[in-house]
């Protein structure tokens, strides 16, 4: 028999206060009933005693002090969890909005997750292809890796995130265990709308399980939308053996709706007013991502954030930097050039993308062509800030080359259209016609072998002069 606890000792913001409860546990789930017969959601945020602080998910408007009953499930939040999901819209608390009736579960989940043992743990490799050149050939995705974008207000992150959407796969004999758990966070309904409208018109929606929450829904079910969309993707990859990829947009909605959430509980607060647990809260999320021993399955980050006044050492990028590894940077003056998608190339990278591509995983050539790429195109920078002080025409031979190859790189291989998937042969054929661009004694990051093979000046006359 349930006990019901009658009354609330304290309403602020999102939270209600009961007292003189018994047995209640962290992260526990209570269902509120108020006066008129409806119900609420909330989850146990603080235990002080006999006294309990419940985060209530549909907001506290129309709760009253008086005559409201709240009853403890004893379990935490859990979410439905089948192979059905794939090809459903949820919002960020879990539930159906997709006008498809309920999800008939499997088993259910709970959305806190499990810790992974470390040892359990196994080493990320292989890629998972985007067709998108700049991150193919430059950043490369490894399955199991955390590979963040950092974007800022305004730039084409959404239109990127879609495209991913539509062309990532992976090859080999198990492409068709590929998924696709697609989070939302504090986005408008015509953004919204644009994400559900690309998948249903690509075809992409039947690998894609879909959490919305939008800006105008409770902030308390933002905070709950990553921790479904990843219960969803573990469950997928370690249990059905897919390899799931998670794209989290937008990282700044959630860790704001984190920092109201914080300061409505009396928290003192950190960098920025945001919480001092900022980061290990980050870390929960970004760490359910990995290859697990047991299961031939894997779980792939990309989460999505926009740097407040495009400022990369601002907290919510520079936590996520230290916890991820990599990052894929845009560039705002890229964007106005109207170069997409707008990656900066210098400050972009990926971390684990040497154990993932090769001989055997994408091309014996790869990791040679992305070398001389970042080398050459880190030379073209100082050759434009060299130009800016003596003017172009004063600039040698070499530096002039240096200039057009900058020009190329960003027209033909950065720039690229939203349809365009290229595979990764294209990709790196294009890499090399655009270092057949400069002298030969400049490419030092490739083998004489390996050079002489591949290197004709020839290649480059498709740019024409």
């Amino acid at each position: 028999m349930s006990v019901q606890y009658l009354g609330l000792s304290d309403i602020n913001g999102p939270l209600v206060a009961l007292e003189g409860v018994k047995g209640a546990a962290y992260d526990e789930i209570a269902e509120i009933r108020l006066e008129d017969g409806s119900t609420r959601i909330g989850r146990v945020v603080e235990l002080c005693g006999d006294k309990v602080i419940l985060q209530v998910f549909e907001g506290t408007s129309g709760i009253a002090l008086n005559n409201t009953r709240t009853v403890f499930s004893g379990k935490p939040l859990e979410i439905p969890l089948a192979p059905e999901m794939l090809g459903r819209v949820f919002n960020g608390a879990g539930k159906p909005i997709d006008g498809l009736g309920a999800v008939f579960p499997e088993k259910m989940g709970d959305v806190n997750g499990r810790a992974l043992n470390p040892v359990a743990r196994q080493y990320p490799r292989n890629y998972i292809h985007t067709g998108i050149s700049s991150i193919d050939a430059l950043m490369t995705l490894i399955r199991g890796q955390k590979l963040p974008i950092f974007s800022g207000s305004g730039l084409s992150h959404n239109k990127l995130a879609v495209q991913i959407v539509k062309q990532a796969k992976l090859t080999g004999e198990n492409g068709g265990d590929f998924a696709i758990v697609f989070a939302a966070m504090g986005v408008q309904n015509d953004v919204a709308e644009y994400f559900r409208r690309s998948f249903v018109e690509s075809g992409a929606i039947e690998r894609v399980c879909m959490f919305l929450n939008l800006s105008s829904d409770p902030i308390i079910e933002r905070l709950l939308t990553p921790l479904c969309a990843l219960t969803a993707a573990e469950y997928l990859a370690f249990e059905k053996n897919m390899h799931i990829l998670v794209i989290m947009t937008d990282m700044t909605s959630y860790a704001e709706a984190l920092r109201e959430f914080s300061s409505s509980k009396g928290e003192i607060p950190g960098r920025k007013g945001y919480p001092g647990y900022l980061y290990s809260n980050f870390a929960s999320l970004y760490e359910r991502a990995g290859v697990v021993e047991g299961s031939s399955g894997s779980v792939t980050q990309i989460p999505i954030l926009t740097m407040p006044n495009d400022d990369i050492t601002h907290p919510i990028p520079d936590l996520t930097a230290y916890i991820t590894e990599g990052q894929i940077v845009f560039d705002r003056e890229l964007d106005r050039k109207g170069i997409y998608p707008g990656v900066s190339v210098l400050l972009s990278l990926s971390r684990l993308m040497k154990d993932g591509i090769g001989e055997g995983y994408t091309r014996a050539d790869h990791a040679a062509v992305s070398n001389q790429l970042f080398a050459a195109y880190a030379k073209v920078q100082d050759a434009r800030s060299l130009a800016s002080v003596i003017g172009e025409e004063e600039l040698s031979k070499t530096d002039r080359a240096y200039m057009r190859f900058g020009e190329l790189f960003e027209e033909h291989f950065l720039n690229q259209g939203f349809d365009e998937n290229r595979t990764i042969d294209e990709t790196l054929d294009l890499g090399w016609d655009l270092l057949c661009s400069l002298p030969k004694n400049e490419l030092d990051r490739i083998d004489e072998k390996l050079l002489d093979e591949k290197y004709d000046p020839a290649r480059a006359e498709r740019f024409g002069e």
